[in-house]
């Protein structure tokens, strides 16, 4: 005698259950990280003053993050 076939319909149904779990359970943690993260507020800082003999550059914020992330 044979072996009746398989039926293939529980395991997908496990299979779709699992995988709903799976993203609830990621949605969830994305959902408790999200009001964690604040926005940065860019703080005022004063202008100074041009130089007399030109020029003009200086290493700021701005200048650092440029050089940051144009690293090779």
């Amino acid at each position: 005698m044979s072996k009746p076939p398989r039926e293939e319909q529980p395991s997908l149904r496990r299979r779709n259950l699992f995988a709903g779990v799976g993203v609830v359970g990621a949605a969830a943690a994305a959902t408790a990280l999200l009001p964690s993260v604040q926005p940065e507020v860019p703080s005022a800082q004063e202008p100074r003053p041009a130089p007399q003999r030109g020029g003009g550059y200086s290493l700021s914020e701005h200048v650092k993050h440029y050089y940051k992330t144009a690293r090779i």
